[in-house]
């Protein structure tokens, strides 16, 4: 990020603003997730909001997105 002038962070706090209904598909193993400082912050700015790339996960994230 020390190349961009904004940050990630600035941009995916935009994204939520913009579309409230937003959800993070991550690909990586969910037993992992806890493991990587990235992931973590993402979970973090997505408020939770973070499903695996499973078809139970990518069902628990169309259930959260039609709340």
């Amino acid at each position: 990020e020390h190349w961009n002038e904004e940050p990630g962070a600035v941009w995916l706090k935009r994204l939520t603003q913009v579309y409230p209904k937003t959800v993070w598909i991550n690909p990586v193993k969910q037993d992992w997730w806890d493991y990587t400082q990235s992931v973590s912050m993402i979970r973090e700015l997505m408020e939770d909001r973070m499903y695996p790339l499973t078809l139970g996960g990518l069902e628990d994230a169309m259930r959260e997105l039609t709340r």
